[in-house]
């Protein structure tokens, strides 16, 4: 069999030359994809990888033959015999690939499907270190789907090898807005000399799906540096996608991170803005506790810590069991930090001058610890105070200059005038009412 495998291929071979030569793209093609599928029929592996390299070598060789012969032997990786004979086939059409444009997209799926074999393998760092080697975002023919999904295995096996760095570079090849794009609408038809752009292959998940995968990514990115406000905002992509705004079993764990990761966000502009939409939201009602929660730190009232804690310490603890895990190691530490922040902010919004011991007795701290973060808000120009410490009285009030004095000055003489005004027009009104009475 093998004499006749050999004298069969030789054959195709003097027909490949005759045909190329001759500059037939079709029978080019023919001869190539009929010496790979012999191969493949005579189970003769290592035949075939020395037929592609030997064939994709030869002078003067047609890019449509060598694309066909890397699709066509494309086909068969998956019913190689064994895993080594697997890596050799795919590193073969690898190296066959490398540098050539017109195969340039499956180049990428080879380098895929070797780095999942190298991560099955438990070989992480080389898994990475191969799909960066490929830049998706420059291939004009590829389908948007396969790109996006390319990029966030690059970004996944990065976040699994720890590189969090190259994570963040890597998701920033993604915009966002790219998965608000309406797939309903028809595509345009290329015009001539457009690239033509590829259909993506079945096992890539929809664009909606693939929305879910980079905020779960990008989620797993934020909790590394605890950055509470953007794992909020990424959850809240995740709850606007209708698939799970549609499935109470979804979107309710979705709903109690948000909350969650609201309350435990430090207090700023964007905060404050999702903090209200939150509260906006209808399906907040199913969750009783949370809406509660959520309402204490928008109202202007200073917030026990202890009685909190007591009231949502089962629920802090279910969070382990539920959608995204438990919410780390320091959460616990930053709720209360954030419920004295609050605290502090509700006592500068109703007191100018306040001693500094009963500050420490609203915040239910030490004087040392109510100094500290008091301290620390106005270093993160949270708030505006002063303290004086000997005489251990902290000032609410920002200092006015020259300018500001003599505007409220200002001001305050145009209300009084004002008022003057209007008291004269109604005692003179009260005097004409009067004089109609004694006349009548």
């Amino acid at each position: 069999m093998e004499e006749n495998l050999d004298a069969a291929i030789e054959s195709l071979l003097n027909v490949e030359k005759q045909m190329r030569l001759a500059g037939d793209v079709a029978g080019t093609k023919k001869a190539v994809l009929d010496i790979v599928e012999l191969c493949y029929k005579a189970r003769a592996w290592k035949t075939l990888n020395d037929q592609i390299v030997l064939l994709s070598k030869r002078r003067g060789q047609l890019k449509q033959a060598v694309t066909a012969m890397v699709q066509k032997a494309m086909l068969y990786i998956d019913d190689t015999p064994d895993l080594e004979t697997r890596i050799e086939l795919i590193k073969t059409l690898n190296s066959v690939s490398a540098g050539k444009i017109y195969v340039e997209i499956e180049r990428a799926r080879l380098i895929k499907k070797l780095a999942k074999i190298k991560e099955d393998q438990g070989l992480i760092a080389e898994a990475a270190d191969l799909m960066q080697e490929i830049a998706v975002e420059t291939f004009g023919a590829m389908a948007k789907t396969e790109k996006i999904a390319f990029i966030l295995e690059q970004v996944r096996l990065c976040l699994d090898r720890q590189d969090y760095v190259r994570a963040q570079i890597l998701s920033r090849k993604i915009s966002p807005r790219v998965f608000d794009a309406d797939a309903s609408k028809e595509k345009k038809k290329p015009k001539e000399g457009d690239n033509i752009v590829q259909e993506a292959p079945a096992d890539i998940p929809s664009l909606l799906e693939l929305k879910r995968i980079y905020y779960e990514l990008m989620i797993r990115y934020h909790s590394h540096n605890n950055d509470y406000l953007e794992i909020c905002r990424s959850y809240k992509s995740i709850y606007d996608i209708p698939s799970v705004k549609e499935d109470p079993a979804q979107w309710i764990p979705v709903l109690r991170k948000i909350c969650w990761y609201l309350v435990l966000a430090p207090h700023d502009p964007m905060q404050s803005s999702l903090l209200n939409s939150t509260l906006e939201d209808k399906n907040l009602f199913e969750l009783a506790n949370f809406r509660f929660m959520l309402k204490q730190l928008v109202t202007m009232e200073v917030i026990h810590w202890a009685t909190l804690w007591e009231t949502y310490k089962d629920e802090f603890e279910n969070e382990k069991n539920l959608l995204g895990g438990s919410l780390g190691p320091k959460a616990a530490e930053d709720l209360k930090l954030r419920i004295i922040e609050h605290n502090i902010l509700v006592v500068s919004k109703y007191y100018s001058r306040i001693t500094l011991k009963r500050l420490s007795e609203l915040l239910c701290l030490s004087l040392q610890e109510a100094e500290k973060h008091l301290s620390d808000m106005v270093v993160s120009k949270a708030l505006v105070a002063k303290i004086d410490r000997p005489m251990g009285i902290v000032c609410f009030q920002r200092a006015k200059d020259s300018n500001d004095i003599l505007n409220s000055w200002a001001m305050n003489l145009e209300k009084l005038l004002d008022l003057v005004e209007k008291s004269c027009h109604q005692i003179h009104k009260e005097t004409m009412i009067h004089k109609a009475v004694l006349k009548a």
